[in-house]
């Protein structure tokens, strides 16, 4: 939520939890080392070296993700690679299974992919280094669409941190955010106090009209939904090598996906209150060209893309409250994900650089 460090929500894992869990990964070897552990906030990651090669390991609370909860991830990341997408290998246990449950914890186990971790001492919501990065991105994400048709699996369960589409497409985007709200008690228990549904219904009234309807058109599709360059390994010539952090994933559409990834690295967020010139034309331009090079986007696409850019983090920032006020215990990060990214970040697009910065992509 901002630029400074913060200690993160899970301890990391340690040398004797690694060796436990690999032991249940016959492919993987004996533990030789850990060699680097992810910063990042919402589960605990460890790069691990061992007799097999190198890993990743990574740790969920169970109150976060399941046994159940992962299946279908892990079922569209094989998917993909069944497609020719180069996403990471994971490793399965000596029983077949792709992750594992142990007391409080569940633990998935990746192959290291192939790639330049270019991007990985970046927060979130900060820029490609060059234009030349967010075309390739934008052609990768349109590969990655082209991949996922086939895959029919349902929307994911009710869970925190997952960016799902069930509001904006609505026939009453109000009422059912109502019903996404009553689905999660400690999201609804953390908004029990506030006036959330008349800010909601001031952000769907200015943004939103006739909205659901033309994401109606568009077919479901599962997506990655966290498209932004820290998860994205590169080649030396700049090109992306592999696709990985699947974590958001469930069923929205492609354009729903494309206005997230432009959302998410356009806009330098970490600026917002504190400068103006935030967003970055000509990455989001790029992005898109990328993208046109692999699936075409209509003239009506485009004015739907640049209707749904103000809106299209509603759900998980909702997702974000749900996590911070239920699982972590976080009222101040909870609240934070409320005022200053689905309330800011939504004002922000009608403020004269957020209308400057449509226009010049509704101009595209």
């Amino acid at each position: 939520m901002g630029t400074g460090l913060v200690a993160p929500a899970w301890p990391a894992i340690t040398a004797a939890e690694a060796e436990a869990i690999l032991a249940c990964y016959p492919v993987a070897g004996r533990l030789v080392a850990l060699r680097w552990h992810s910063p990042r906030p919402f589960s605990a990651a460890t790069l691990v070296e061992t007799g097999g090669g190198a890993f990743f390991l990574k740790r969920h609370h169970r109150r976060l993700r399941t046994l159940y909860a992962l299946a279908p991830e892990h079922a569209f990341v094989a998917h993909l690679a069944g497609a020719g997408l180069s996403v990471p290998e994971i490793i399965v246990t000596d029983n077949g299974a792709t992750a594992i449950a142990l007391g409080d914890w569940t633990y998935e186990l990746h192959r290291k992919a192939p790639g330049l971790d270019l991007y990985r001492d970046r927060p979130s919501w900060t820029p490609f280094l060059a234009h030349g990065h967010a075309q390739a991105a934008g052609a990768a994400l349109a590969r990655l669409h082209v991949a996922a048709r086939g895959f029919d699996a349902p929307d994911r369960d009710p869970q925190p941190l997952v960016a799902s589409l069930t509001i904006l497409t609505a026939p009453d985007p109000l009422a059912a955010a109502q019903d996404y709200v009553a689905a999660r008690p400690a999201l609804a228990a953390f908004l029990a106090d506030r006036p959330w549904r008349g800010e909601l219904a001031a952000l769907l009234a200015a943004n939103a009209d006739g909205l659901g309807e033309r994401l109606a058109a568009h077919p479901s599709l599962w997506t990655h939904n966290d498209w932004h360059p820290s998860n994205l390994l590169w080649t030396p010539a700049g090109d992306v090598r592999t696709i990985f952090d699947f974590g958001l994933a469930t069923r929205t559409c492609a354009l729903h996906d494309l206005a997230t990834a432009i959302e998410r690295t356009a806009i330098e967020w970490l600026g917002l209150g504190e400068r103006d010139d935030l967003a970055n034309a000509g990455a989001a331009r790029a992005t898109l060209d990328g993208y046109r090079i692999i699936r075409p986007l209509s003239a009506a696409d485009l004015a739907t893309l640049v209707q749904l850019l103000p809106l299209v983090h509603i759900e998980f920032a909702l997702s974000e409250i749900d996590y911070f006020a239920g699982i972590v215990g976080r009222p101040d990060q909870a609240a934070a994900a409320w005022d200053d990214y689905l309330i800011g970040h939504a004002q922000w697009f009608r403020s004269r650089p957020g209308r400057a910065f449509l226009d010049q992509l509704a101009e595209d």
